[in-house]
């Protein structure tokens, strides 16, 4: 078998998008199906630029997780390392759709989502070691036993470029904020690249301001500092190279998964060998498109949103 080009580790589950817009969940009247989680988009974002891409995850024994399968499948992801978890149901995720910027999530992964069952003997460590890119994300240090396997897959790369910590902190997911940066520290040494918004900075390092927290990244070791600024754009560190990109103006329709298609772009211009500025304005353009195109899989027209700056934060 040849080496991944981008292997990543953690969530999946599926979304449920309503089909009208502008209600609560307690008014909608149907839901649209797809396939969710910011580890398994990230794989299937990097799949549409041609790039050979597999998920490491668990899913529940149940239907849910079948559909999920098929739909790694169909996106051109390999499932090899996706396996059931007997007990455990296939996480659900349903949204709102409050367009320009108002998306509020609701996670169903009680009593515990299988995705957190991965275990360190499971792991196909030369797989993780070949890959071009192996990307984590910070939910993954979040329980045990993906804790220790997310940290054993980590070491098992020995900061090997290019791996990334993607810092997709998530409040319902940890006991604390400081919980969360106690591991995430743990983690940032193995990493050669730390991609996140300035709330997912501060979480990690303590530092809201962009380069401030680049800075504060490189000082765990990351050669490669992605912070996503919201409207201002987005700020990339090298440590000797700094580029700003402002956004890319687009009508936003749905913002959900716009950042994991900036992931996506992002994993893709790294293994073309791009200067980091060109890698930033490929990956904001790839959220503007999701930003507009996600809206209307949700079957709405474009006069539901007004124009808005996406940057995938």
């Amino acid at each position: 078998m040849s080496a991944f080009e981008v292997l990543t580790m953690g969530r999946i589950g599926v979304d449920l998008y309503p089909q009208q817009v502008g209600v609560g969940l307690d008014e909608v009247e149907s839901f649209g199906k797809y396939l969710g989680g910011s580890a398994s988009n990230v794989a299937v974002a990097a799949a549409r630029y041609g790039r050979r891409t597999a998920v490491i995850t668990r899913t529940g024994e149940d239907p849910f997780g079948t559909f999920l399968h098929a739909a790694l499948r169909g996106y051109g992801v390999d499932d090899r390392f996706v396996t059931p978890v007997k007990g455990l149901p296939t996480p659900v995720t349903f949204c709102e759709i409050f367009p320009p910027d108002d998306f509020p999530l609701y996670f169903y992964r009680l009593p515990k989502a299988p995705d957190l069952e991965i275990h360190r003997e499971e792991l196909d460590t030369d797989a993780i070691r070949e890959a071009g890119v192996f990307w984590v994300t910070v939910t993954g240090l979040s329980e045990e036993p993906s804790r220790t396997a997310t940290l054993a897959a980590l070491e098992a790369r020995a900061g090997t470029d290019i791996t990334v910590l993607d810092l997709d902190y998530r409040p319902m997911f940890w006991p604390s904020r400081e919980e969360a940066r106690h591991w995430v520290q743990q983690a940032l040494p193995h990493v050669t690249v730390a991609v996140g918004n300035l709330d997912e900075c501060e979480t990690a390092v303590g530092e809201r301001e962009p380069l401030a927290a680049a800075q504060a990244l490189h000082g765990f070791g990351v050669k490669l500092a992605v912070v996503k600024q919201g409207p201002k754009g987005v700020l990339a560190s090298d440590g000797t190279v700094t580029a700003e990109v402002p956004p890319v103006p687009v009508e936003v329709l749905n913002g959900l998964g716009a950042g994991d298609a900036f992931g996506g772009a992002l994993c893709h211009g790294l293994l073309a060998g791009w200067d980091i500025e060109r890698v930033m304005r490929f990956a904001n353009a790839a959220v503007g498109m999701a930003s507009e195109v996600d809206g209307l899989l949700a079957g709405e027209a474009k006069e539901a949103g007004g124009p808005r700056e996406a940057t995938g934060a």
